[in-house]
């Protein structure tokens, strides 16, 4: 069975339809994002989601995402129950005129133990962002590009955000 050409008719339609939505997306955000935003942009963007790929890169960049969320969340838990153990062992086998002092001691080392844990995994964090834009980059989506800017950033976001509620609409078909 061949595959049917979609007609030049059909894929205006839906370029028109993407178009519009993402600038009804864009008119929601804030306005200092909203310049940031322009129509060139979201008209490169509408013509890039004419094919159903992005949508299928964003979803699995997102299900990595979680995976990974969750197994950083997993690693400080760990962090946290086995200060909690600590404390536990001391306290059975530390006289209980000594337990308050010992405490204290190990109480500070374990906020520092958590803070360094905790840089560690933002900074895991920060490179799996890094890796969503280098993906979305070499895919063609225009708006990525790798940068650690937060306004930058936040645009990223809000273009996601837009792929991802576009992907939940009832597109029309080519």
């Amino acid at each position: 069975m061949e595959t049917k050409e979609p007609t030049p008719e059909a894929l205006q339609r839906k370029l028109y339809f993407l178009l519009e939505q993402l600038q009804d997306m864009a008119r929601e955000l804030p306005p200092k994002y909203q310049m940031r935003v322009p129509i060139e942009l979201l008209s490169g963007l509408a013509n890039c989601l004419l094919n159903d790929t992005i949508f299928e890169i964003v979803k699995g960049l997102m299900e990595i995402q979680h995976v990974t969320e969750k197994h950083l969340f997993q690693q400080r838990l760990q962090v946290i129950n086995n200060h909690t153990m600590e404390i536990q062992e001391m306290m059975n086998s530390t006289p209980p005129e000594q337990q308050e002092i010992q405490k204290n001691i190990l109480l500070q080392r374990h906020k520092e133990e958590l803070k360094q844990t905790d840089m560690k995994l933002v900074l895991q964090l920060d490179q799996k962002v890094s890796d969503q834009q280098d993906t979305l980059e070499q895919a063609g989506v225009p708006g990525f590009f790798v940068t650690s800017k937060p306004i930058e950033v936040k645009v990223q976001m809000y273009l996601l955000d837009f792929i991802l509620r576009l992907s939940k609409m009832d597109i029309p078909q080519v």
